[in-house]
């Protein structure tokens, strides 16, 4: 039965619009139940940029069989070995599990510049978001190997990982890139519409085979590279546990494979912990999305852009 972590606002959102919308009253009445249990739980998360537990959504039939191995849940905050979170537990040997990172936050992500494929470094914060996510995995289950972006602000994401993790190479795949955002690259993307307003229509097309001019990518061409990418590192780690530093957009994209239509990923924070199981067989498993306990002590940002639709 799928379950999903999000944030505790938020909840409180999707059931406000689950009953508004009419939608089928067991998602909304799941939802309410789980802000029940965190309130009334003897040990409440206090933690807001923990995932949250056990959010059954979108159960509906026409979904059930397709999504019923999907387990979206929690890792814990403090890593101890007493925790049955997707960071300790054994890995299938017919699975590799994919720890999938966002980059650290950069100067253009706190403007709301469009990056795309433009190479922007991590500012001190980003830095310091993945100094906590690579101490966090360092303290997990063994990591195999350790994928990236070649951009450089995941590339140092990477770097910062694999040092922590006792690695001395990081492998970069050019194919974990960002969406090629065309000529919107670079812009600020409140006077995106205003300067190039061809590129933006484009973006904004809800046609997912819809090109951007300037060698923009549609969504269809994201999709194939990215799924086709993660399946790749998958078939030469199965039983193993690998870490692959990418970007919002790209991560939007994988979490399109994994889960089931109509189910909402929210924005892809900046080095969040999002972990993928997949098999030989086809399977997409997603056991952890979102998660940012790490971040409890460096912050993190929420209004910067990319890890959202506008970013792919």
């Amino acid at each position: 039965m799928p379950c999903i972590c999000y944030p505790i606002e938020h909840l409180i959102i999707q059931a406000t619009v689950k009953f508004s919308e009419g939608e089928d009253s067991l998602c909304a009445v799941a939802t309410l139940r789980s802000l029940r249990l965190f309130f009334t739980s003897p040990s409440p998360i206090a933690n807001k940029n923990r995932g949250f537990p056990s959010l059954l959504l979108n159960i509906k039939k026409p979904f059930y069989h397709k999504c019923r191995r999907m387990s979206i849940s929690n890792s814990s905050p403090s890593h101890t070995d007493s925790n049955e979170d997707a960071g300790s537990s054994p890995i299938p040997f017919d699975y590799a599990e994919i720890v999938v990172i966002r980059h650290g936050e950069t100067t253009w992500n706190s403007s709301g510049r469009i990056q795309g494929h433009l190479d922007a470094e991590l500012n001190e914060v980003g830095r310091q978001q993945a100094t906590a996510v690579a101490d966090r995995l360092s303290k997990e289950s063994k990591v195999s190997a350790v994928y990236s972006s070649d951009l450089k602000r995941a590339l140092e994401t990477a770097q910062i990982i694999a040092k922590s993790c006792n690695l001395n190479e990081v492998i970069q795949d050019p194919a974990l890139r960002e969406r090629h955002l065309g000529d919107l690259q670079g812009l600020v993307f409140r006077d995106a519409a205003r300067l190039n307003p061809e590129a933006y229509r484009a973006f904004s097309s809800p046609k997912t085979n819809q090109e951007i001019p300037g060698g923009g990518e549609s969504l269809d061409q994201l999709y194939q590279r990215m799924t086709s990418s993660l399946e790749r590192i998958a078939r030469k780690h199965k039983g193993e546990r690998v870490i692959a530093v990418t970007h919002g957009g790209a991560l939007r994209a994988l979490f399109k494979r994994a889960a089931p239509k109509g189910l909402s990923q929210g924005k892809v924070m900046n080095t969040s912990v999002n972990i993928f199981h997949l098999s030989d067989s086809d399977d997409w498993i997603i056991k952890v999305w979102g998660d940012v306990s790490h971040l409890s002590k460096t912050g993190f940002l929420e209004s910067g852009f990319g890890g959202d639709k506008n970013s792919g």
